[in-house]
């Protein structure tokens, strides 16, 4: 026989310990979540203000106009 109850704790107590614990370890995957987006967002910031400012006067490389379609007007009756 298995005996995994180590603590001697009843059934409701042992149920309610093991959902506690899944839920800390999801609380957990999530904070290491929001923390590597928030490290990501953080490292593109600083290599932004390590740019020299005149980088942020130049104009746009990509020139919009171009990239939309002259397509003519078809009116419907």
């Amino acid at each position: 026989m298995k005996n995994d109850n180590i603590l001697n704790l009843n059934e409701k107590s042992r149920l309610t310990a093991d959902i506690t614990l899944l839920m800390l370890k999801g609380a957990g995957y999530a904070a290491a979540f929001i923390l590597a987006v928030w490290l990501i967002i953080a490292v593109i910031a600083l290599i932004g203000r390590a740019l020299p400012a005149e980088s942020r006067d130049t104009p746009d490389p990509i020139i919009r106009s171009s990239l939309t379609v002259d397509a003519p007007l078809v009116q419907t009756l």
